[in-house]
């Protein structure tokens, strides 16, 4: 018997991808690839000295089967960026999360999805 759990989760994921999701370009140095990703955040709390730091990041879940980088599957590292196109300008957001977070994690129990935290650093 299938495990109805996996299929609903599959068919969830399909449907995020057809209907969610948009054209963005990973890089990672001279490697590139366009894949879809749905945009989302994760507000983190960061414990500071004087009390409690809320930090934001802009999230973008990506298939990990889609990430391939010079022909091999590849997982987000920090420092890699993420280009989006918004509103005609190129926005370029840095894989990164702060204090000792990871900078991605697996977004559903088959490792199916991958939620990769960025900030904003600029633009083309």
């Amino acid at each position: 018997m299938a495990d109805l759990l996996q299929t609903g989760s599959d068919w969830l994921e399909a449907q995020r991808q057809e209907h969610l999701s948009h054209a963005v370009t990973y890089c990672r140095g001279a490697e590139s690839v366009e894949l879809n990703a749905t945009v989302g955040q994760t507000t983190f709390e960061i414990e500071r000295e004087f009390g409690v730091e809320k930090v934001e990041s802009r999230d973008f879940l990506i298939r990990a089967a889609d990430l391939v980088l010079g022909g091999q599957p590849a997982e987000p590292q920090r420092g890699d960026r993420i280009k989006e196109t918004l509103g005609g300008q190129v926005v370029v957001f840095e894989v990164m999360a702060p204090g000792d977070e990871p900078p991605w994690r697996y977004s559903d129990p088959g490792r199916k999805t991958m939620r990769v935290h960025t900030k904003q650093v600029g633009t083309e």
